[in-house]
């Protein structure tokens, strides 16, 4: 398991884990999505495969543990966007004084809501140079999209039509690099085998394109 970090937002410490790399190529920072953690098994896989093409990895809870326990019967902040956002952008700033990272340029991963608060963090930090959503609401992003200066990689799976059609609505707002990719056969979660690891291979790809 990478190490533990804690990093301070809102008066809060977050729990997050740092996986760096030798002669990193930059730092991806992860929000997960609705009811997940950084323990979410396919963003630690998403992350492993980063680790292997040079890309050092930050993966965060964006909420307490006691926070947590709270959304999980009442579902507020998980949707909580501007709150989510903050934390992110936060890490962004606890990175770049970390001196294990604080050389290395960021990028962000972000799944369903978690994939808005990556953007709108990244409409708040021009420094952010890439962002990737997988199976995403960019559209909770709201006034934030055509703020973005990030190259923006959307991931929707085939058989996620309503998502796809959000994530289509999102696209034509952005005014930065935005490029959506569909990937046939797979639902919200791509969870099909093989999926997953379409998913590493497009983000590791927009990363080392454009971080």
């Amino acid at each position: 398991m990478p190490p533990e970090v804690w990093i301070g937002a809102d008066g809060k410490r977050l729990a997050a884990s740092l996986s760096i790399v030798a002669q990193a190529r930059g730092l991806v920072i992860f929000a997960h999505g609705s009811g997940s953690s950084r323990h979410s098994a396919r963003n630690v896989f998403v992350a492993e495969q980063l680790n292997r093409r040079g890309f050092s990895t930050l993966l965060l809870d964006l909420l307490t543990p006691s926070e947590d326990r709270v959304d999980r019967v009442t579902a507020e902040l998980r949707f909580d966007v501007a709150l989510l956002a903050r934390r992110v952008e936060r890490a962004s700033a606890w990175a770049e004084t970390e001196p294990r990272s604080q050389s290395l340029p960021q990028g962000y991963f972000g799944a369903s809501t978690g994939a808005a608060a990556a953007l709108v963090a990244a409409s708040m930090r021009p420094s952010v140079r890439a962002v990737v959503s997988r199976g995403g609401r960019p559209d909770l992003a709201g006034a934030a999209l055509p703020r973005v200066q990030a190259a923006t990689l959307l991931l929707v799976g085939g058989n996620d039509p309503v998502v796809l059609q959000l994530n289509q609505e999102a696209q034509q707002r952005m005014r930065a690099v935005c490029e959506l990719v569909v990937i046939p056969g797979a639902g919200h979660l791509f969870e099909e085998a093989g999926e997953l690891e379409a998913v590493a291979k497009h983000a590791g790809e927009w990363f080392e394109r454009h971080v």
